[in-house]
């Protein structure tokens, strides 16, 4: 899934929408203390309130939102995998007998709590229902309605929530006007922040794909690699984060450890390029580097004696994979983000990649010195800085 199928989804979650249709929710307590159900309940959508309706339609879209390999990851299942969870949720999703899919469902949280301690009661919520993706008119004179012609795909949504204690608290009671002290004792379930989730099956331009499935992680980049692994049976995932590593490891490894500023500003100047092209050409899905791609990327940037061969055998020792794709957009920010981190030990600085150029790193009296070209004096503390002469102290020796 690319974020335009994410959100295409995503927007159908309101009450009253025909082009989603939610059949039943599946809502299972489980006790922190001992890992086991406490308690389950399946009830048919349209049976609760208005209310709850809108409270849980809130929650799948929290499930839904995030950036795409921060903390949404289109995964593949892995093969031949005893008691997949891909074979439980295909089966459950097809299902038309409730009884059937709760049963299904049910498998899924027994997996969920195996070798596993929650640090709170939590609450896992299962919705079966339908997408209905609706078809472009082909062209303006046609009198039939894009509404008209849809395709229309079940699936199941995965919500894990944790309940919070009850508040308490002191009311003033006006009728006998008095101070009273207020205790719920029920639990609160926390519905606006997910612990994790997952949609199933993933959509591809709005098409069913049973072969992949949709992992929202509590925060961006805290990946739970046991319920991916041993829950959901799906392969291993990279984050954003993950690749841009990989890609440094793998320049490092072909151009060695030092690299000027104009050097690296340029590789990522041809990786912006890269990433702008596809967006221009509306190319539904982000743009891949191979081996051969960074070989290209590294030559046009000023890095010298750089081959495929070369790049490939860096793939190899540094992931493990010479056939191994990095994501452009993971490997460089976006321009309008001060990304790239500088570590001194007397400031820490943020600049832009493009500015990268801007910087040198020069000797100046014997001491390793840092320069910025800037284009205006520059404020501190609202007083503008005086140029000054720099230049080696010369003393006589008189």
């Amino acid at each position: 899934m690319n974020k335009k199928d994410i959100a295409d989804i995503k927007k159908q979650f309101k009450v009253n929408n025909d082009l989603l249709k939610i059949q039943d929710i599946f809502n299972v307590y489980i006790m922190k203390e001992s890992s086991e159900i406490y308690h389950y309940e399946s009830t048919p959508f349209e049976m609760l309130e208005d209310e709850q309706k809108d409270l849980f339609m809130a929650n799948f879209k929290k499930v839904l939102t995030g950036q795409l390999d921060q903390k949404l990851f289109e995964l593949k299942f892995q093969r031949d995998v005893e008691d997949s969870s891909q074979l439980i949720l295909h089966k459950g999703m097809l299902s038309n007998d409730t009884g059937e899919w709760k049963e299904q469902m049910l498998e899924l949280v027994a997996k969920m709590l195996k070798d596993k301690q929650y640090e709170m009661d939590i609450v896992i919520t299962f919705i079966h229902g339908d997408y209905a993706k609706s078809t472009k008119r082909s062209s303006e004179e046609s009198e039939e309605s894009s509404r008209d012609r849809v395709y229309s795909s079940p699936f199941i949504l995965c919500s894990i929530n944790k309940t919070m204690d009850p508040k308490k608290e002191l009311l003033f009671d006006y009728v006998e006007k008095e101070f009273k002290y207020h205790f719920v004792v029920d639990p609160v379930i926390n519905l606006k922040q997910p612990i994790g989730g997952f949609l199933f099956p993933a959509f591809t331009g709005g098409a069913a794909d049973v072969n992949h499935i949709l992992y929202s992680a509590s925060k961006p980049y805290e990946l739970d690699y046991h319920f991916i692994e041993e829950v959901l049976n799906a392969e291993e995932a990279m984050t954003a984060e993950d690749d841009k590593i990989v890609f440094e490891e793998i320049v490092k490894d072909v151009a060695g450890e030092q690299i000027n500023t104009t050097t690296l500003a340029n590789v990522y100047d041809e990786i912006q390029r890269v990433v702008e092209e596809n967006e221009e050409n509306e190319e539904p899905d982000a743009p891949m580097l191979d081996y051969k791609d960074v070989e290209k990327v590294l030559t046009s940037s000023g890095v010298q004696d750089i081959d495929p061969e070369k790049v490939e055998s860096a793939f190899k020792k540094v992931i493990d994979d010479e056939k191994y794709e990095l994501k452009a957009t993971s490997v460089v920010p976006k321009y309008t983000s001060k990304s790239i981190k500088i570590k001194t030990k007397v400031a820490d600085l943020k600049v832009c990649p493009q500015d990268l150029r801007y910087l040198r790193q020069t000797t100046l009296d014997g001491k390793l010195c840092l320069m910025i070209e800037v284009e205006e004096n520059t404020v501190i503390e609202g007083f503008e800085m005086i140029p000054e002469a720099i230049f080696n102290r010369v003393e006589d020796e008189e």
